[in-house]
């Protein structure tokens, strides 16, 4: 046998040893690589997974931020949520907070118009009935408003059978204030030291509509 020959039986050789080593090493899996799985393992897999992201354990944080777990309060808020998922407390709050500015000062300057929309007839008539009352005496307000200090959710209710919700808020505000007489005189308040307003509104609202004005209902 010649030379060339034995050489080439020799890599021969060689080439077949090898092949059958990196045979060994890439036929294995080892550390975190992951088995193949049939395709329709697969696509369970990934159903499993999605109802796990989509599912929410725990409790609301928006009501938490505002009500005690399990109070009354809270369980309103979860049924006005389950009527309508898009409900926030947090929002319906600063909502809440601008419109007791607007309400305030219409009431104190003894024009209603421009708030009509978010009072009830009744809330409407006893406002209207002190403003008739001091335009009766001749008596004016000059009011100044600083800033609401303080906007909490004091409590809430569900009617189940009306889907209607009630909401009562806590406002601590601060302001300037002073009514006048005919000639002028200041008969209440002090036209230059701020005072502190506390009023508790509660507003309602049918749960589910197209409107998305919450409307005062009560106050004290």
């Amino acid at each position: 046998m010649s030379n060339p020959t034995i050489q080439l039986l020799v890599l021969a050789a060689i080439a077949i040893f090898l092949i059958l080593r990196l045979r060994n090493v890439l036929g294995t899996r080892d550390g975190f690589e992951q088995p193949q799985q049939p395709e329709a393992q697969q696509s369970a897999n990934r159903q499993r997974f999605e109802v796990i992201e989509g599912r929410q354990d725990g409790p609301d944080a928006d009501i938490a931020d505002h009500a005690e777990a399990g109070s009354p309060t809270a369980l309103a808020l979860e049924k006005m949520k389950s009527i309508e998922p898009s409900f926030n407390v947090g929002s319906f709050l600063g909502g809440a907070k601008s419109a007791y500015e607007m309400i305030l000062m219409a009431f104190e300057r003894g024009d209603l118009s421009e708030v009509r929309p978010f009072l009830t007839d009744e809330v409407a008539a006893a406002f209207q009935s002190v403003i008739d009352d001091r335009k009766a005496r001749g008596h004016t307000v000059e009011a100044q408003f600083l800033g609401v200090r303080e906007t909490a959710l004091s409590s809430a209710e569900f009617d189940d059978a009306s889907s209607e919700g009630e909401l009562t808020v806590r406002f601590v505000g601060e302001m300037i204030a002073a009514t006048k007489d005919a000639d002028g005189n200041v008969v209440e308040g002090d036209p230059k030291a701020p005072r502190k307003q506390r009023d508790i509104w509660t507003f309602g609202r049918e749960m589910g509509q197209d409107d998305p004005n919450w409307r005062l209902v009560a106050t004290g």
